[in-house]
């Protein structure tokens, strides 16, 4: 039977793929690799889903669905212990992993809950949010090179981590991701929280810590709020996630009255959320098979039956409103495959 795309996509959209291979172990995997190169096959290397948007047409290739599994810790139990070493595969679900140090009381990760996807794909995109990125608490990434064909251990230092980017995508294609070593402190309070949103909501001032187990419970329900929390029943789930990164600028091209967050170069974050609205496209925004969220003016969402071409149009729509209105290109935050915004 023809897998889709749409099966195995959060925005539920994406054609079929010419073949489809499950590999549940890293040997399965590395060889599924090797056949398909050598062979001169294009690969899409397929995780969770949750940040991907695939062509109507689908993917004239083999697609390698990677379901590895398997967490190993490296830790002592106690009040006296320093922490833990936890290395998860590649194909691990991200949240129960989160949800994993949050019960054992590892601290560091409290903050990315509710992240659909899987392991492997944080490292790529230095996955962040309320004030955490997995660059904070990776110590080493163990990855198969498709250019040498061998396996390569790359330390956090050597991974290039950015803003939602790393050597990893930045050289797209090359590196598949086998499994993910963090180092997680150990305590009940979680890291000083850094995001004013999560503060708010856990009744504290920035940089005061909480308990990991309400520090996860917050962020599921403002995420929960935003449509970020996968809920097959609801339209505003069936997105990518945040379609657009946070623009960085310099100084002077950050408009009147917009959030500005400094960073080390000298230039400044600024709201991509806030441009979207203010360039007038508000939550709900489309009409038909596509649309903003409802609850979140960063999510395209498909509504149900939507197309990648529909949802594609939107997002240049937005995209090129934003420009017009404050000369600020927006940046797609998920994959593209087949297909150019």
């Amino acid at each position: 039977m023809t897998e889709r795309l749409a099966d195995h996509t959060t925005l539920r959209l994406g054609g079929p793929a010419e073949r489809w291979v499950r590999a549940t172990t890293e040997a399965e995997l590395t060889a599924a690799l090797v056949d398909a190169d050598t062979a001169g096959e294009p690969v899409l290397v397929l995780g969770g889903g949750s940040n991907l948007v695939v062509a109507d047409p689908g993917f004239d290739g083999t697609v390698i669905e990677v379901a590895t599994s398997g967490v190993e810790i490296d830790a002592e139990d106690g009040p006296s212990c320093g922490g833990a070493m936890v290395t998860v595969a590649a194909g691990e679900s991200w949240d129960d992993v989160v949800a994993l140090a949050v019960e054992r009381e590892w601290i560091g990760i409290e903050a990315l809950s509710g992240i659909p996807g899987s392991v492997g794909a944080t490292p790529i995109q230095n996955v962040g949010a309320y004030g955490q990125e997995v660059s904070q608490t990776i110590a080493r990434v163990r990855v198969w090179d498709r250019t040498l064909r061998g396996v390569r251990t790359f330390a956090s230092a050597d991974c290039q981590f950015g803003y939602r980017t790393s050597r990893f995508k930045a050289d797209p294609g090359r590196h598949v991701v086998l499994s993910v070593t963090f180092q997680l402190r150990q305590g009940d309070l979680g890291a000083p929280v850094a995001y004013a949103e999560l503060a708010r909501a856990l009744g504290i001032e920035p940089g005061e810590r909480a308990p990991l187990v309400d520090v996860r419970a917050a962020v599921l329900a403002l995420r929960a709020g935003k449509g970020m929390v996968l809920d097959a029943a609801d339209h505003d789930t069936w997105s990518a996630g945040s379609f657009f990164t946070n623009p960085v600028v310099d100084a002077d091209a950050v408009p009147d009255g917009a959030p500005a967050w400094a960073q080390a170069d000298g230039r400044f974050k600024t709201s991509a959320a806030w441009l979207i609205e203010h360039a007038g496209f508000a939550k709900g925004y489309g009409a038909g098979a596509v649309a903003i969220s409802g609850k979140h003016t960063l999510a395209l969402t498909n509504r149900g039956a939507g197309t990648t071409d529909e949802l594609l149009a939107l997002a240049r729509e937005v995209r090129d409103g934003v420009a017009e209105r404050f000369g600020i290109v927006l940046v797609n935050e998920p994959v593209l495959v087949g297909v150019e915004l």
